[in-house]
């Protein structure tokens, strides 16, 4: 492992945003990751921990230590009569284990499908989608302290996953407090995929996928091609239209704010939680206020999906967005929805 100075990043984050690194470091294993906190090179600063690329927007060049995991490997590491445990380096792309587990008969991980980003990345977001997240599967996972270089494991209970969220995301308010953001890089991940299995089909799309293919009882593989033809069906490909996917959360109300909401705009999309929440569609709130298809500069709101923000200046064959337009645009749009429905929308990637 060495240093690879004033490194370009471009290709390195899904948004194609134009950036340098000052110093990157290929991690390729647990050992590079604390050869490189004992060599005291990092000088008490907080790096830059970059999977895939697929959750931030760069606002200019990184001025402190990027670490680019690149860990790699999938095994089956456990088998009990109930189910399978697999695990992942944490370079591995999340879509590659989703594919790979379908291919060994480890069930449980279709629903995540072309998910963008690395298997090190997926439980600091705790990604989801169509009826499934990561906790839902979450075995534990072994990570290094960037204070000691000392290894340690969690489980699901003490990631303290959320809804995008985890302990990860979170940097102590006080001492004691056990948030590790910039505190700690994952290296390895496991995933508990039940022997059991049973298609989750309860979303609108994967349900009209299937009635229209006649497939009233999937296999894993049936819902695996659903995903991927719904997501490829509204959202762009990051190597043609640079992206991070989903730029904000979908919000979470009370019942109360959100009878509130429907008095004045009856057809919202929401849906009901179980402990009586209610999550609102944010790409609904956004496409309400006309947003889809605007432009700020070189960023966009993409024409078929206004929950996801694009480096327009990558179609045009120009020098494209900066983050700055990116954020300029995001912050146009939460303004525009809180003075409408009352909402502050938070996005979903890290801005750098």
């Amino acid at each position: 492992m060495f240093a690879e100075k004033n490194v370009p990043l471009r290709d390195l984050n899904t948004f194609g945003i134009v950036a340098k690194a000052q110093v990157l470091y290929r991690i390729r294993s647990a050992q590079d990751l604390c050869d490189w906190i004992e060599s005291g090179q990092s000088a008490g600063q907080t790096p830059l921990v970059l999977g895939g690329g697929s959750n931030i927007v760069l606002t200019g060049d990184v001025k402190s230590p990027v670490l680019k995991m690149e860990i790699a490997g999938m095994a089956l590491v456990d088998e009990t009569p109930k189910s399978w445990t697999v695990q992942a380096g944490a370079g591995v792309g999340w879509h590659e284990l989703v594919q790979w587990t379908l291919q060994n008969g480890y069930y449980g991980l279709e629903n995540l499908a072309l998910i963008p980003g690395s298997v090190g990345a997926s439980p600091v977001q705790n990604i989801g989608a169509y009826g499934v997240e990561l906790q839902d599967c979450f075995d534990s996972l072994d990570a290094v302290d960037l204070s000691t270089g000392k290894t340690f494991t969690l489980n699901a209970q003490q990631c303290a996953f959320g809804y995008r969220d985890s302990v990860f995301k979170h940097a102590p308010a006080r001492p004691g407090d056990v948030g590790l953001a910039g505190r700690a890089v994952i290296t390895q991940v496991r995933f508990s995929l039940p022997k059991k299995w049973r298609a989750i089909t309860g979303y609108a799309d994967i349900e009209k996928y299937l009635q229209a293919r006649g497939l009233a009882t999937p296999n894993a593989q049936q819902i695996f091609d659903a995903v991927v033809a719904i997501r490829q069906s509204k959202l762009p490909d990051p190597k043609v239209l640079g992206n991070a996917g989903s730029f904000f959360k979908n919000p979470v109300v009370s019942s109360e704010q959100c009878q509130d909401i429907i008095a004045r705009e009856p057809t919202i999309a929401h849906y009901k939680l179980h402990d009586g929440t209610v999550k609102l569609a944010a790409a609904w709130l956004i496409d309400a206020c006309g947003w889809r298809g605007k432009t700020m500069g070189a960023a966009a709101v993409y024409e078929k999906q206004a929950l996801v923000l694009v480096n327009q200046g990558m179609r045009d064959g120009k020098a494209g967005a900066t983050g700055g337009e990116v954020m300029t645009l995001a912050k146009a749009i939460q303004t525009s929805v809180y003075e409408r429905f009352g909402i502050l929308l938070e996005p979903e990637p890290v801005v750098i």
